[in-house]
């Protein structure tokens, strides 16, 4: 018996050329995708938090409040001083830092830094009030991404831009952060008064009719609670690298809670001297206009 013959399919030439089409446009799209997009951005913003020994029970509260509300930073224990706090961060694969500085245990600084390059900005806190404290109606999702507002000033001088560019870095969740969440729920409003920057936490609230979906109207009707915490941040210094460096802005308007004190009791001594000096020039008084003796003062002795 002979061999067979192998059956071999004949290929339409139609569909070769097809197929060479769809080839050269995959390659063209590689080409165009390799050459003229460039690597996509992904934020990858990350704040280490931590404080100084000795710090008073109202700061860590509100150092902790801070640390629910940023769900891309990572908590430290508490440091000696700030002289290690580069190398920290760059340990914890940070790329920000914020460290609560306590000193007499009252006086409450804020250091707000880019780490390792800089620039830093040193804050002294003021009328600080915590969630514990303020107990408002408001309440926002955990780890939910925040929306940054600031007030028209931010744009006026260039120390304010700068000051504004840190806290939208540092403040502002990333977008595919692991543990946030998709939507925005709440707002952080920044704004300036006296030349100090004011904090407030508001959580965006609409009224729901009942099916789970918003109409128009209710979108309109938007408004916003506070949640809380609240604090100032008053400016002292903007420094060229990280916890130092060239002074790039000071503000000539702070004062330091040292002299607030000092004048305090200076205004409470001068009182007491008052009062002595009063003492001394009515017994001077008395010595210079002495009474005159009464004639019936010895009539009942007898």
């Amino acid at each position: 018996m002979g061999k067979k013959r192998k059956h071999v399919e004949t290929v339409p030439e139609i569909h070769k050329e097809q197929q060479v089409e769809q080839q050269v446009v995959e390659d063209r799209t590689k080409y165009d995708n390799q050459t003229h997009s460039g690597p996509t951005f992904r934020n990858k913003e990350k704040v280490l938090v931590t404080c100084s020994r000795r710090i008073n029970f109202r700061y860590r509260h509100l150092m902790l409040n801070l640390v629910s509300l940023l769900p891309h930073c990572k908590k430290e224990n508490k440091v000696e001083s700030k002289a290690a706090l580069n190398e920290l961060v760059e340990l914890r694969s940070c790329s920000s830092c914020l460290f609560f500085e306590s000193r007499k245990e009252t006086d409450l600084y804020l250091w707000m830094a880019k780490c390792p390059t800089g620039p830093s900005v040193k804050f002294l806190v003021n009328a600080v009030h915590t969630m514990e404290e303020l107990k408002l109606t408001g309440n926002h999702l955990n780890n939910s991404r925040p929306l940054l507002t600031f007030s028209s000033s931010f744009g006026k001088d260039t120390h304010w831009k700068l000051l504004k560019e840190m806290i939208t870095q540092i403040f502002g969740t990333p977008k595919d952060q692991r543990r946030t969440t998709p939507y925005y729920d709440h707002v952080f409003a920044f704004s300036i008064v006296d030349d100090r920057i004011w904090f407030r936490n508001y959580q965006i609230s609409c009224p729901r009719t009942e099916a789970e979906t918003i109409d128009q109207e209710g979108l309109k009707k938007m408004t916003l609670v506070e949640v809380g915490p609240r604090f100032c941040l008053n400016p002292i210094k903007i420094f060229g690298g990280s916890f130092g460096g060239q002074t790039l802005y000071e503000n000539p308007f702070y004062v330091s809670p040292n002299q607030i004190r000092s004048s305090d009791k200076k205004q409470k001594a001068g009182k007491y001297t008052k009062k002595v000096k009063a003492k001394i020039r009515k017994k001077m008084q008395e010595l210079s206009k002495p009474l005159e003796e009464d004639e019936f003062a010895d009539t009942w002795e007898d």
